[in-house]
């Protein structure tokens, strides 16, 4: 016999549809379950023989395909659900600057020292002064903390006040990571519509339009006096010295902030794009006396659904459309990176915000659960293969379709006028655990179905709505993502 809790599903991202790379540095995926397919196809004969005997079924493909179904937890970089989902939003992450040692001391971080505050690590996107950044990993305790960059740059940068010290060899754990930006005493202020500032420059932070932000520390310093203001909030317009916001927290108003070093919290964003990102699947049966294992390759996510609902756990259905694959007993990694272990969330509990047209949906029209459908419209594309391969030979794209049905309670007629009226909202759900993040938005929606009726005695009346996303001009979406890796 083989048993389901000893199946291990691993990924590997590809950089060529439907090939898996050499000797491929496989990481484990988190899943509750998984129907994947790879089958053959067969065909009868239409031969006619005068014994009335058939012969032998032909085969004529081989199907690569199925869903995985798994819980909500953060998408760490590079992880298998981080990868699917670029592959649901056929884009790349928009990944704030970051080095990380990726499992090898010594590699990307090289050094940190005393002298100048200062950390050297290999090129990429630079670290800006005024950006906080986040240090983990490292081997002398004093140096894990969120610190202000003071010096900027591509290969060093320096963090006076920090108290960062001499670490020649940073281990294999070492990460920085850009989480958000702070102003210098008194700088930053909130205006109107959003934050002002005199000295530091908004448009060098490298935000984005639609991009959400959490306003203030937990340090009375970090945030201002207004409790209101230290809450989240989304980018519509950027300049040098003011970001413009809507989904304002209720209360918002003007403040000094005077004395203050206000902390704002940033992440990663995705959305919907037009790029084909594959990746190959591998299923061990690790229970066999001789394992079984059945890779998949030129897997791209056509179909992610995400669950929120009340007193459950918040979860997601991955269903992958593939080109080729095999089956042995020889693994493509005998020892792939473990899954990661950031917590699980549930809907009710670590669900922060469930805001329609920039208003938080409460009572009386009480949400019961919200379904998000994202949906690529795959087409397998056949031929006869010239490498003596079975599968599809390519995967064309259709229309990204995105789709939100709620359950409401049906407490007044506000989100029933809209139906009937035809005019576009928006919907987003912030969704966050342990100084971790997610905010999932479809900033154009129409609702297209709904309808309320009393269905029995003693039970409550619904407003079950169905809605479909189309162009929005201010973000070039239809869906996007944030995720936050930390934040006060």
């Amino acid at each position: 016999m083989s048993d389901a809790n000893r199946v291990r599903l691993t990924h590997v991202r590809e950089v060529t549809l439907g090939t898996t790379p050499n000797t491929p540095r496989m990481r484990k995926a988190r899943m509750t379950g998984e129907t994947l397919r790879f089958a053959p196809a067969f065909v009868s004969s239409q031969e006619l023989r005068d014994d009335r005997m058939n012969a032998d079924p032909i085969k004529v493909d081989e199907m690569n395909d199925g869903p995985v179904n798994g819980e909500l937890s953060f998408p760490v970089d590079k992880s298998p659900f981080s990868d699917w989902l670029e592959s649901l939003f056929c884009n790349t992450w928009s990944n704030t600057p970051f080095r990380d040692n990726d499992g090898t001391a010594d590699s990307v971080i090289t050094n940190v020292a005393t002298s100048g505050t200062q950390v050297t690590h290999l090129t990429g996107d630079a670290f800006v002064a005024g950006q906080l950044v986040r240090f983990a990993g490292f081997g002398v305790s004093g140096n894990n903390g969120v610190f202000k960059c003071t010096t900027g740059g591509t290969t060093t940068s320096a963090y006076a006040g920090s108290g960062i010290t001499d670490e020649a060899a940073p281990p294999a754990a070492a990460r920085m990571k850009v989480v958000g930006f702070q102003g210098a005493s008194g700088d930053i202020t909130a205006s109107s519509n959003g934050l002002a500032s005199t000295l530091l420059d908004f448009t060098t932070l490298g935000l984005k339009v639609g991009q959400w932000v959490k306003i203030g520390g937990t340090a009375a310093g970090d945030k201002f006096a207004t409790a209101a203001l230290n809450s989240w909030a989304r980018i519509i317009a950027i300049a040098a010295n003011a970001l413009t916001f809507d989904n304002l927290p209720a209360g918002w108003a003007t403040d000094s902030g005077t004395s203050k070093t206000i902390k704002v919290f940033i992440g990663d964003t995705l959305k919907n794009g037009v790029a084909t990102i594959s990746q190959t699947l591998e299923r061990g049966f690790l229970d066999q006396s001789v394992p079984t294992y059945i890779a998949q390759q030129g897997m791209v996510v056509d179909q992610g659904v995400f669950n929120f609902a009340t007193k459950q756990i918040a979860k997601w259905t991955m269903t992958f459309g593939g080109m080729t694959g095999s089956e042995g007993a020889t693994t493509l990694d005998a020892s792939p990176d473990d899954a990661t272990t950031n917590a699980i969330m549930a809907a009710a509990v670590n669900v922060g915000r469930i805001a329609e047209n920039g208003t938080t949906i409460g009572g009386p029209n009480f949400i019961e659960s919200v379904d998000i459908t994202i949906k690529n419209n795959l087409r397998m594309i056949g031929g006869i293969r010239s490498d003596g391969r079975v599968g599809a030979e390519d995967i064309g794209k259709g229309s990204v379709d995105a789709i939100v049905q709620m359950s409401t309670f049906f407490g007044s007629d506000t989100l029933l006028a809209k139906l009937f009226s035809g005019v576009a909202t928006n919907i987003n759900i912030r969704i966050a655990k342990n100084a971790q993040a997610m905010v999932w938005a479809l900033p154009r929606l129409t609702y297209t179905q709904g309808q309320t009726n009393a269905t029995a005695k003693n039970t409550d009346t619904k407003l079950p709505l169905t809605s479909e996303a189309s162009y929005d001009s201010l973000t070039n979406s239809h869906v996007l993502l944030d995720r936050l890796e930390y934040y006060e």
